[in-house]
């Protein structure tokens, strides 16, 4: 008996590789039994923005945090675009801080990630790194990529998945740092609304 191959589906994902939103795009394709074509699309506004043009055929990006409620991007682009919801997927999301290879914890003096990232590892962060500037940045694991490309000040830890760190060649100061735990996020697929 031949087993019949995926179908394959050009999903947008609000990250950079090695997001939350890929980990949680891979989670749906495999429930969906769809075979993803991936497209690192960084923001909710250009996940929809690229819906729009029909360059995918289907999103996905996170709209609201057990932790940090409700992620105030997603809902500003949602305001901007058409679209149909096809399914929510609810992930427990393990921040994780990183910094370039000898860099010790001590050394840190700023930290970088998404507004998300700082809302559900605040308590964290006051304990440890009471004195690190905290600077927002687009998405978690972009924040990653521009460590490793140095983008990013030398001594910049950043809070993102824990893959980042071996896809980027980061070293992992510490796991699972967020205040919560599970700390789950719902992420929501879409797909083009046909008028």
């Amino acid at each position: 008996m031949k087993q019949q191959s995926k179908k394959i589906i050009r999903l947008g994902v609000s990250g950079d590789k090695g997001s939350f939103s890929e980990e949680a795009g891979l989670l749906y394709a495999r429930r969906a039994g769809i075979k993803p074509n991936l497209k690192y699309c960084i923001d909710m506004e250009s996940v929809l923005a690229t819906l729009d043009k029909k360059q995918i055929q289907l999103g996905i990006f996170p709209v609201v945090n057990s932790r940090g409620g409700l992620v105030q991007t997603a809902f500003e682009a949602m305001g901007r675009h058409l679209f149909e919801l096809v399914d929510e997927i609810w992930f427990d999301v393990r921040q994780c801080l990183m910094a370039r290879k000898g860099v010790k914890a001590q050394d840190i003096k700023q930290i970088t990630s998404h507004p998300q990232a700082f809302s559900q590892c605040e308590r964290y962060l006051a304990k440890e790194f009471p004195k690190a500037k905290l600077v927002e940045w687009e998405d978690t694991a972009k924040a990653a990529r521009d460590l490793a490309l140095g983008r990013l000040p030398k001594f910049t830890a950043v809070i993102a998945p824990a893959g980042c760190a071996r896809i980027y060649g980061l070293q992992l100061l510490k796991k699972s740092i967020q205040d919560n735990r599970p700390n789950l996020t719902t992420f929501i697929v879409v797909k083009f609304l046909k008028k």
